[in-house]
């Protein structure tokens, strides 16, 4: 069977199987049927004392145990969850024996407030206890458990060794982008011929006391915590941040040729992927937008469209006052007057910002958009913002057509990714 290849003579990179974990639940049904009820995951944290905090409110996903618990490990036992759904779907390989490499985001990995302080106790030290102390007490060989845990790639070395994947596994961090980025590579892999399926990972488990003083430090969490579900309100006039969640997302990416081959179930098509990098501020985007235009453009250029094919985009959508303005503003700049006619909503409003998982955990969502048919609205959307002259599907989901959509992911560091997907491969 010849292959199938795109505009630009690269293989069909399509996905077979979709496995994904949110505060809505795990599963894509689960998933799916709230997202586009326009339920939300957002409640009050109990997994640590809020008093004193300013937001205390999260899309904590506590209903997948693990202990004991810290951010890694409860981000790889999310992403099994979701990658064995996803295998499940593809039925590639065989049990613990995936043909392809493993691509992974996750979030930075350090050691956390209770392993600390359990280091700090074994020091031995009355007095103020200093970083050196910290080390002494680390280099006695009696926290192995934590060398082994607090590593940035045990994550991904786990997970390789548990499904099989080929060769070393990739671990990445481009912030917010870190989904995007590892559908990216998977999807570049195959384009040029290194692999014939990839497996696609981001997770994020990161909801703890430490994680939350940071992003309250940066101003960048809502504190509207009553109701809880009512707190995140992308586009809204009223926004006033995000809120942290976790999730996992997991795809299994194939060349279109390898998948008929084997006659699997084509989900949909990875048509394309564009990034920039901004290096206006650290957590700020550029106040003339050209990294996230010239973002967008890339993504539909290398897919081989005009913006006029796009018909959706899964906003990145965050809900604080500067993003959702920076997003709009890219999102009219690239497409003018087809800006009115296109639909655009964010999954954040109910399942909160997954942080690393976002791009991977929206990507499917997004692609199974395009197999339904139908939009999943933007929820809490009381007040429209004026300045943000875009169709937001409020507060309902919506049947349209659907033949191409957009994924955007904008993380700190101006770490910008843009996908593209379809709903079947093109002749």
């Amino acid at each position: 069977m010849s292959e199938l290849l795109d505009a630009a003579s690269r293989p069909v990179v399509v996905v077979t199987g979709m496995g994904v974990v949110t505060s809505l639940g795990a599963g894509k049904t689960d998933n799916w049927d709230k997202l586009t009820a326009g339920k939300s995951g957002i409640r009050a944290i109990t997994r640590f004392t809020t008093e004193n905090f300013k937001t205390r409110v999260a899309g904590t996903v506590d209903f997948v145990p693990v202990e004991p618990l810290s951010a890694p490990a409860l981000a790889e036992r999310m992403a099994e969850v979701a990658i064995e759904e996803a295998l499940s779907e593809s039925a590639i390989g065989s049990r613990g024996v995936f043909p392809g490499p493993l691509f992974l985001a996750v979030a930075p990995i350090e050691i956390e407030w209770p392993q600390r302080q359990e280091l700090a106790q074994a020091s031995g030290s009355n007095d103020a206890v200093s970083y050196d102390d910290l080390l002494r007490s680390a280099g006695t060989g009696q926290f192995r458990r934590f060398h082994e845990r607090f590593l940035f790639g045990s994550v991904a070395y786990n997970l390789a060794d548990k499904f099989g994947t080929q060769g070393s596994p990739i671990s990445l961090s481009t912030a917010c982008a870190s989904g995007a980025s590892s559908i990216q590579l998977g999807l570049e892999a195959i384009r040029r011929g290194e692999a014939e399926a990839t497996l696609c990972v981001a997770t994020d488990g990161s909801i703890n006391p430490e994680s939350l003083v940071r992003f309250s430090l940066l101003s960048a969490l809502s504190t509207q915590n009553d109701p809880p579900e009512s707190a995140s309100k992308p586009f809204s006039k009223n926004r006033d941040g995000f809120v942290m969640a976790e999730g996992a997302g997991a795809l299994v990416l194939e060349s279109y040729a390898h998948a008929r081959a084997r006659g699997a179930r084509i989900l949909g098509v990875i048509e394309g992927c564009g990034e920039l990098a901004d290096s206006f501020h650290r957590t700020r985007s550029s106040p003339d937008g050209k990294p996230i235009i010239g973002c967008i453009r890339n993504a539909i250029a290398d897919a081989g469209l005009e913006p006029e094919e796009i018909d959706y985009i899964n906003a990145h959508g965050t809900g604080t006052p500067e993003n959702d303005k920076m997003e709009c503003l890219g999102v009219t700049s690239v497409f003018g007057e087809h800006a009115k006619r296109l639909a655009i909503s964010s999954n954040k409003s109910m399942i909160g910002h997954t942080l690393s998982a976002a791009g991977a955990v929206e990507a499917i969502f997004s692609l199974l958009t395009l197999d339904r048919q139908r939009i999943p609205p933007t929820i809490n959307y009381a007040v429209p913002d004026p300045t943000i002259a875009l169709d937001v599907v409020p507060n309902v989901a919506r049947d349209a057509a659907v033949r191409h959509a957009i994924s955007n992911s904008f993380g700190f560091g101006g770490q910008n990714v843009s996908l593209v997907m379809g709903r079947e491969p093109r002749a």
